[in-house]
């Protein structure tokens, strides 16, 4: 399993984000990935790249979502496979805050669309515009997320888990998702077939005439802050930061009610 390998990255992707690796008795154990029976021919392809004895199975159940749900398995019992596959960063057990990207080398790019694959999401929100998104536990894979995403689109995600279920939920729409969803679902690339044809949708959209293109945030940086909490006046900050008043004032608010951390000292 070269990671270098495109097919290889992807597979892992998907595989860390939604394959269970087990651990039964003595050498025993399995890893399995269970899956919507309609994504069926993923696992196909995971069955062709893995050169080891493995098995499809399908089968019907009641879940919490749905009174019938069809899926399909993918087992792998090798110990040999097991272990590598744990030594490349698939913990046994629970997993899903503590996965993280491989280290070493390997296809940044298909990896990421392994994980959007198994735990993201692409096609048009409620509005009608494009998206990419990404559920996740893992603060590790949250972080790539944002660094490989902001290198393409140049956009950038603070990472803040959802306050209710402590989910990262991470989000790009119109043009950043339309650059996303080019780069990642390239033509010919192993991927699921349904999310492979959303992506290629997105690329027809274009912006009506007349909505306004929203500027990329500006972060502030440590000695604004303490150029702020300095001055203490959000018209001479204003000026002396070329930023607006409105804006140093909401900051310095912040800063003084410990929403944000205060600046650390140089």
């Amino acid at each position: 399993m070269d990671l270098k390998d495109p097919d290889y990255a992807y597979m892992f992707g998907f595989v860390q984000a939604d394959g269970h690796l087990a651990k039964g008795t003595g050498q025993k154990g399995r890893l399995s990935i269970e899956i919507n029976a309609r994504d069926i021919d993923i696992l196909r392809e995971f069955q062709r790249l893995t050169p080891y004895n493995s098995s499809i199975r399908e089968r019907t159940r009641s879940t919490n979502f749905a009174e019938t749900h069809h899926s399909a398995i993918w087992t792998l019992c090798s110990l040999e496979a097991r272990t590598l596959l744990n030594n490349l960063g698939l913990p046994y057990g629970r997993k899903s805050k503590e996965i993280a990207p491989p280290r070493g080398q390997f296809a940044h790019r298909d990896y990421l669309r392994g994980v959007i694959d198994a735990d993201g999401s692409v096609g048009y929100t409620g509005h009608g515009y494009p998206f990419v998104s990404l559920t996740t536990q893992s603060t590790a894979i949250g972080a790539y997320m944002c660094f490989h995403s902001g290198k393409i689109t140049g956009a950038e995600r603070t990472l803040k888990r959802n306050a209710r279920d402590g989910i990262y939920n991470i989000l790009y729409t119109k043009e950043n998702a339309q650059e996303l969803a080019a780069h990642l679902y390239y033509k010919d690339c192993l991927s699921l077939e349904r999310k492979q044809v959303a992506a290629d949708s997105l690329s027809t959209w274009i912006r009506p005439a007349g909505m306004r293109v929203a500027p990329d945030r500006r972060r502030w940086n440590g000695w604004e802050d303490r150029t702020l909490l300095r001055l203490n006046n959000d018209a001479a900050s204003a000026k002396e930061l070329g930023r607006t008043e409105k804006s140093c004032y909401i900051r310095l608010w912040r800063l003084r009610t410990g929403k944000v951390p205060m600046p650390t000292d140089h």
